[in-house]
Formats: structure tokens, C-alpha cells, sequence
């Protein structure tokens, strides 16, 4: 694996500092350096023993034909604490103070480009912080899921007592379509995007990328991506450790 450079290094910090529209689109690697599980490495979460597949138990269908099941994975995997923001997520929200960020758009559910004060997030795959009533639609916080369950193991609403499901997309799910117009806008009016901690398999969400029609493409992941052939910089190496260099 080829580290950051010298030269690699030098670049990126000339492309944001001649940059006024920077859109970063992140995936779970930009979670991983907190300490969060990815779904697809050799230890993530798909690669994992349960009754059924991962994918299975993350899906639409499954949530409402097996909502005990689904929660105890639920709970387990995905309802993280103690997972505290890294230096990747704090550059962003940095960048964005300076005038020089205008959206992250990002894959991950767990809140912590918010928590380390980024305000235009644009979550395409939801967020385990937000739950509602799918009987009445009220709102209810993560706690809530973690310590309000019936006989099953499954959160009730405390108003109707109707099921409560967490604001995350799952499988078989759209996504949500304000959240992609904006991304989408985002992406047509930036001058520099900033892919990170992302393989770039995951679509649709994924496929959005292609709306960016700037000349300076960053790609910054451990691993090769599929798409490192179209950026003007690729940089083989931690999300955190790139950015966490990066002046402003």
C-alpha cells in the first residue's frame, strides 16, 4: 500500500486552498478510525455468523416480519456509544467554519460529522440517532431505543404503542429524495470533491458522484477504488491522518 507523499500532500493542500466549493463524500471508512465496524472487510459485519445473512436482517421485509430478531442485531451492531468523532471528522467541520466546505455528503448512520460540528450533512443512508412512531410518527432518540423494549425486545411508541422504526434506509427501501436533491446540488455546484473511506460499491448512493463536474477529484482510501483512474489525486492512505495535516 503507497502512503501519503510529500508530493501528495503539497497538492491537496494547494487544491483546498484555491478551492471555494469543497463537497466531501464519505463512506465507512471515515467511521472505522473511531473504532465503528465496517459491513465489508474481512471482519465486518457481512463476513459475521448470525441465523441470517446481514443483509437479510437489514432489509424492509425483515424488520417487519422478524422485528425481535431485527433489533437484536440492531442493538448490538449498529447502536454504537462511547464512539467519539476522529480527525478526519473534525478537519471537515473546520473546513466548513472557514467558508471553504459547503456539504458532506455521507454513507454512514452514526452522527459524528454532527458531533464534531459539521452542519450541512446530508446522511443518504439515515441515522441511528433518529427513530419514529410508525403508527404517529413521533420522534424518539437513540436512548430511547436502547432502553424502552417490550416482552419481545421491541420499542413501542410511549403515545399510541405503535412500533417504533430507527431512520435508517434499509434494503428494499428508497432513498430519500430531499436528501439526494441536495446532494445532487451540492455536487453540481462544487468546485472540488473529496471522495474518502469509501470502496465505491455501494449504489445508488455511490453513483451520485457523477453529477460532480469540477476538475479536481480527490480520492482518498486505504485501498484501491474503482473510480482512482478518473481523479486528478489519489492517496492510498488513512482518512484521518490526510486530513488531520491539512491547514486552514
Amino acid at each position: 500500500m503507497k502512503n501519503e507523499t510529500a508530493e501528495q500532500a503539497t497538492k491537496l493542500q494547494s487544491y483546498i486552498d484555491s478551492s471555494k466549493r469543497i463537497v466531501f463524500f464519505g463512506g465507512a471508512g471515515v467511521s472505522t478510525e473511531s473504532g465503528i465496524p465496517d459491513f465489508r472487510s474481512k471482519d465486518g459485519l457481512y463476513n459475521q455468523k448470525w441465523d441470517w445473512p446481514p443483509e437479510e436482517i437489514l432489509s424492509a421485509d425483515f424488520f417487519f416480519a422478524n422485528t425481535a430478531e431485527f433489533y437484536r442485531f440492531y442493538r448490538e451492531k449498529l447502536l454504537v456509544s462511547g464512539i467519539k468523532p476522529n480527525a478526519a471528522h473534525y478537519k471537515l467541520a473546520e473546513l466548513e467554519q472557514a467558508g471553504k466546505l459547503s456539504a458532506v455528503i455521507t454513507q454512514n448512520i452514526d452522527g459524528l460529522h454532527q458531533a464534531a460540528g459539521s452542519k450541512n450533512v446530508l446522511e443518504l443512508h439515515g441515522s441511528t440517532l433518529r427513530n419514529f412512531c410508525t403508527k404517529c410518527s413521533k420522534p424518539f432518540d437513540a436512548s430511547y431505543i436502547s432502553s424502552h423494549q417490550d416482552e419481545k425486545g421491541i420499542p413501542r411508541c410511549d403515545k399510541c404503542g405503535g412500533l417504533i422504526k430507527p431512520d435508517v434506509v434499509l434494503y428494499g427501501e428508497s432513498l430519500n429524495q430531499d436528501t439526494i436533491s441536495r446532494a445532487i446540488d451540492a455536487l453540481q455546484k462544487a468546485d472540488m470533491l473529496i471522495i474518502g473511506g469509501t470502496s465505491l460499491t455501494v449504489y445508488p448512493a455511490a453513483g451520485r458522484i457523477n453529477y460532480f463536474s469540477g476538475n479536481k477529484l480527490v480520492l482518498i482510501n486505504k485501498a484501491a477504488t474503482q473510480s482512482d483512474g478518473i481523479a486528478t489525486l489519489v492517496i492510498h492512505d488513512s482518512i484521518g491522518k490526510v486530513l488531520g495535516r491539512i491547514a486552514i
